[in-house]
């Protein structure tokens, strides 16, 4: 018996629309095997030297999430782009990778301009940026955690430190110190002064000096002459990262000496030391809150990943680590929430801790800011910091000094006209 072509046309029909079925369901299902997140950092122009390691860390925290079996079996995939060293760029990045990569968390930004430019677009689409960078604070937001230090977690317990601790030789005593403050000419450098005056003036400490420099300054003559004109007991240096390998140059070049006239940077990380001339810097002192020589069990194993990974010879500084705690930190709330999705996570994740290679930190859930150890090192002839003094245990964040109001500091920070980087 025959079968009539009409009887095989519903048979082929069904084995048309079963095939079409399951391919789009392969389709579909690939695509949620990822939950996509995006990486906004500078991989030219330059910032690049400074931003590569944090798109390095991000990356490991996303192969060991991967490895151990993703979030609820998805595996997580990075969208990377390449801010070029420039802040507008990098917040129309922001923008295409939530309208068009469809991005459940954003990871980037370095400077204080690019990170004001961001915040507006996930402000704008509900969105969540994680932000690794140590910076001024005075800044609250529903839309970025904050994993780097405000400055009652840093640079206040460095400077009393300081204030306490350094100074010439022959010039032990506590109170009556002259000091110098040296920085870069953009927003970080002018809130930390302002911070670091009112310190000084609470210790009985005198400000001899003050001066600025413009980004990407080549020569520093004027600033160091000034500088050994004052003859300053201690000098507070938030002068830009790259930057400050001329300024050490040129105070050695002088015969400034830490012995002679102890430097506390905040600027300064092993990436900057790297690859520069490491001498100048030997004895002086930077303020940071990790370290790569921290010689707990968890930093020194995440050191040997980070290595093992990129190379015996990979950047690794306080910045990176705190990208690596902020991706972790997002890994932990979408495995508590089972998912990745954006509106799932923000729920989750505020009350989050773990135990990161700085030690135990932990998200506050009032200021999104984590809690974080502060720490001062040394550095060596080899460009390794040791670490001198910390904080014993992790500091409370609070973006906006209690001892001021936060219309008052706002006031202070609409005084503040020099151009951000």
């Amino acid at each position: 018996m025959k079968t009539s072509h009409k009887s095989r046309t519903p048979l082929i029909l069904l084995i048309a629309l079963l095939i079409g079925g399951a391919l789009l369901w392969h389709h579909y299902s690939s695509g949620k095997l990822s939950i996509r997140i995006g990486v906004l950092h500078s991989l030219s122009g330059p910032m690049a030297a400074s931003e590569k390691p944090l798109a390095d860390a991000i990356q490991l925290a996303i192969e060991e999430a991967n490895a151990a079996g993703g979030i609820g079996g998805q595996k997580i995939e990075a969208v990377v782009a390449d801010c070029r060293s420039d802040a507008t760029y990098c917040a129309q990045q922001a923008e295409r990778m939530i309208t068009e990569e469809h991005v459940q968390a954003l990871f980037g930004c370095w400077t204080t301009d690019c990170r004001k430019k961001v915040k507006e677009v996930v402000e704008e689409h509900g969105h969540l940026l994680f932000y690794a960078l140590r910076y001024e604070g005075m800044e609250q937001s529903p839309n970025i955690i904050y994993g780097g230090a405000i400055p009652n977690q840093l640079v206040m317990p460095a400077v009393n430190w300081a204030l306490e601790n350094l100074g010439k030789e022959g010039n032990p005593a506590k109170h009556g110190k002259r000091v110098y403050l040296a920085g870069s000419d953009y927003i970080f450098s002018r809130v930390l002064s302002i911070l670091i005056k009112d310190l000084a003036g609470a210790h009985g400490a005198v400000v001899v000096g003050e001066r600025y420099q413009p980004l990407g300054s080549a020569t520093m003559d004027d600033l160091v002459a000034d500088i050994a004109g004052q003859q300053p007991d201690i000098v507070f240096n938030t002068i830009s990262g790259p930057d400050n390998n001329v300024f050490f140059k040129t105070l050695k070049k002088n015969g400034i000496g830490a012995a002679m006239m102890p430097v506390l940077s905040f600027g300064v990380t092993e990436v900057e030391l790297k690859g520069a001339e490491t001498a100048p810097m030997a004895g002086h002192y930077a303020a940071r809150n990790y370290f790569r020589t921290i010689p707990t069990h968890e930093n020194q194993a995440f050191v040997k990943r980070f290595r093992d990974r990129f190379g015996e010879h990979a950047l690794l500084d306080s910045p990176a680590e705190a990208s690596y705690l902020n991706m972790r930190m997002w890994i932990q709330a979408a495995l508590e929430a089972n998912s990745g999705d954006l509106h799932k996570v923000q729920r989750t994740i505020l009350r989050q801790s773990l135990l990161a290679p700085e030690g135990i930190v932990s998200l506050d859930p009032v200021t999104r800011h984590v809690w974080k150890v502060a720490r001062v090192g040394r550095s060596r002839e080899d460009g390794q910091i040791d670490v001198v003094w910390d904080s014993g245990k992790p500091l409370e964040p609070a973006p906006f000094p209690a001892y001021r109001s936060r219309e008052e500091w706002n006031h202070l920070l609409e005084t503040i006209t020099s151009p951000q980087p």
